[in-house]
């Protein structure tokens, strides 16, 4: 029995099938994403959706679905499924679907009366370009196929309409045809492995709608361009293999591209291996070979602080320590650039950030754990030193080193830390002042880079470092710790924010804490008590006001309740860490119960991977971005962390 398969009971419901999505990247930036009955429900979803840098820095629908039709003696069954204003859906060919399974690549096995067609959909790696391969498995008399193209050719953030301006002009090439709706665009190759008749016959289909764009709030119509349709018979036992891309291509080679992209795949198989294919989702490869991390999909790009929480998870936990050196490579140009006050060259945004820096020597702490410390002053101790003399030497904008040994961050009028909702102009959570994550980091980072600087024999440095962590240490408790035994959240000028909230297992989970061990244990308990759920833990305790824990309805309603009650997962991955250093194995069990509640979500939303929140109440609904880095990173974090103390 296949981990990620369903059968047509399921199929067929759809509402069962259509909240379940589908992701598949090429790793470059590009996508292509739907529900697995193929019929798209949001605006960002597409057969083909490439980034168009000529243009802006968004991705592009180019192609939005390829229905299929089965003709028999003349009858026309029509696979392709659309819902339509008025509730409508159209043709509903999901009544065709027999069983789906994505184990290794997305399979779907379609019945129509005697005919059998298997439907297997990669995304070639590095390539602009979606491959589907068509399998008649079984038929008893003449099958023909018709393919229809529906095309967009529009940002994910836009909707497309019938107009008048859209060219129509096509152009054949080998076993297929060229076409490109606007100028500015890359031209739509569509070609198949095999010849066929292309029939021009242009039209609108008008008033397709995405209910998920509805339940947030927002426009959810558009009309999609179909430029005619492909037709060709095929016998029992062959394939056929279509492919769209933004170049061209030699098609006798793609049914061998095919096998050779299928045989790079790995199984999804379990839950380790959903969450290792979901984090190689997040790679992105520029085309002059600088590496990323994408925060997340279908959304999200590649930011600073997603970049270094993200890291070690998707990298160093599954042991691909290659990639890790590859960001960090253009991670370590961005902070560069940024600390030298010069213009950015990578596409690493908010690189400004005051905890980025903090965050990184945190990354690199990570990696010290896993290859050595040797192994990390080798390659990143200047780094870690240029890092920390830039943040004493107070040259970051917002992030000001104060006398009694403390960080200091301004965040009434623009967020700065992971809390960053705003509405009407102004952060929901207005944490200023001295915010409690940024000084456990700034204290943890004191510890290790004075650590490593005695390692590295730079004893003066040492002893700087050490004295300053000594007075931090005083004064995170002085300032933070309050007469209940928790942390503040904040404390600026006098106000204290008694919001009992996540932030404060940061301290508790690093290496280096300025907190006893009688103190962690009550601020984990009390974690645990308010914060704690199936899906990690919430950003606000039920008993905190303005608790509001359900992320629906539009983009305001939304942001008020961004990090007031929802739960995030990668603050569970901190919250296992900090277990496991204080209650050692007496909690082991307890903890692996914690995983299934992620486990279940492999099953749930986008299959394979991790939502971006969810909501702080029971079911605990998956919301937000369908796969987000830091939760799959923590994740896989919190399983080598559990699998370590298996064998302890």
């Amino acid at each position: 029995m296949s981990y990620l398969r369903f059968e047509k009971a399921l199929m067929t419901n759809l509402q069962e099938s259509l909240p379940k999505e589908l992701l598949r990247t090429n790793r470059s930036g590009a996508y292509s994403c739907s529900t697995i009955v193929d019929c798209n429900t949001r605006k960002y979803h597409g057969l083909l959706v490439v980034p168009v840098p000529e243009l802006d820095d968004e991705n592009h629908v180019l192609l939005s679905s390829l229905d299929v039709t089965v003709i028999q003696h003349g009858a026309e069954f029509n696979l392709g499924l659309h819902k339509y204003q008025g509730n409508n859906y159209s043709p509903k060919g999901h009544k065709y679907i027999r069983e789906f399974d994505c184990d290794k690549v997305p399979t779907t096995l379609y019945r129509v009366g005697g005919v059998i067609l298997k439907k297997e959909v990669v995304f070639q790696h590095y390539e602009d370009r979606i491959l589907i391969r068509y399998t008649l498995v079984d038929a008893h008399s003449a099958t023909t196929l018709r393919f229809r193209p529906f095309l967009a050719f529009r940002s994910v953030r836009q909707f497309t309409f019938e107009n008048g301006v859209a060219s129509k002009e096509y152009q054949t090439v080998d076993n297929g045809i060229k076409t490109r709706m606007y100028a500015g665009y890359p031209e739509l190759y569509m070609q198949f492995s095999r010849k066929n008749e292309f029939v021009f016959q242009p039209d609108w289909y008008r008033g397709v709608e995405y209910p998920k764009e509805q339940e947030r709030g927002y426009a959810c119509n558009e009309d999609l361009y179909v430029p005619g349709y492909f037709e060709m018979p095929i016998k029992k036992g062959e394939s056929i293999v279509f492919a769209a891309s933004t170049s061209e291509i030699k098609t006798r080679q793609l049914k061998a591209l095919f096998d050779d992209e299928v045989a790079q795949r790995n199984p999804r198989d379990n839950f380790f291996h959903c969450l290792v294919n979901a984090a190689h989702q997040f790679h992105r490869r520029e085309k002059n070979d600088d590496r990323y991390i994408l925060a997340g999909y279908p959304w999200f790009k590649c930011r600073a602080r997603d970049t270094f929480i993200a890291l070690p998870g998707l990298t160093l936990s599954i042991e691909e320590d290659d990639y890790f050196h590859l960001v960090m490579s253009t991670a370590e140009r961005a902070l560069r650039l940024f600390m030298e006050g010069k213009p950015q060259a990578t596409y690493m945004a908010e690189i400004e950030q005051p905890d980025v820096p903090l965050w990184c020597i945190w990354t690199l702490q990570q990696y010290a754990k896993e290859a050595g410390n040797e192994a990390c002053l080798q390659r990143y101790f200047k780094l870690l030193i240029d890092l920390m003399d830039f943040i004493i030497a107070n040259k970051h904008p917002n992030l000001r080193l104060k006398e009694n040994g403390l960080v200091y961050a301004e965040g009434r009028e623009k967020p700065c830390t992971w809390m960053n909702s705003m509405a009407n102009g102004r952060p929901v959570v207005p944490r200023t002042g001295y915010i409690v994550e940024f000084n456990a980091l700034w204290y943890n980072a004191l510890c290790f880079c004075g650590m490593m600087a005695e390692a590295g024999g730079a004893h003066d440095k040492a002893e700087e470092l050490k004295a300053r962590a000594e007075l931090a240490q005083k004064s995170f408790i002085s300032t933070f710790l309050n007469e209940y035994g928790y942390l503040y959240d904040y404390v600026d000028n006098g106000y204290v924010d008694w919001s009992v909230r996540p932030n404060m297992i940061f301290p508790v989970a690093f290496d280096y804490s300025p907190l006893t061990q009688e103190q962690k244990k009550n601020i984990l308990d009390m974690c645990t008590r308010e914060l704690l759920t199936p899906k990690g833990l919430r950003s606000l305790s039920p008993k905190s006001g303005g608790y509001n824990p359900i992320y629906v309805g539009p983009q305001v309603q939304r942001d008020y309740a961004y990090h007031q009650g929802t739960a995030w997962p990668w603050l569970g991955g901190f919250y296992v860490e900090a277990s496991l250093k204080l209650y050692k194995r007496t909690r082991l069990s307890f903890l692996e119960r914690q995983m299934v509640g992620y486990e279940d979500e492999m099953l749930s939303n986008c299959l394979g991977t991790i939502s971006e929140l969810y909501d702080g109440n029971p079911p605990f609904q998956g919301r937000g971005a369908i796969s987000f880095a830091m939760n799959v990173a923590e994740i896989l974090r919190a399983l080598e962390m559990l699998e370590k103390y298996q064998y302890k």
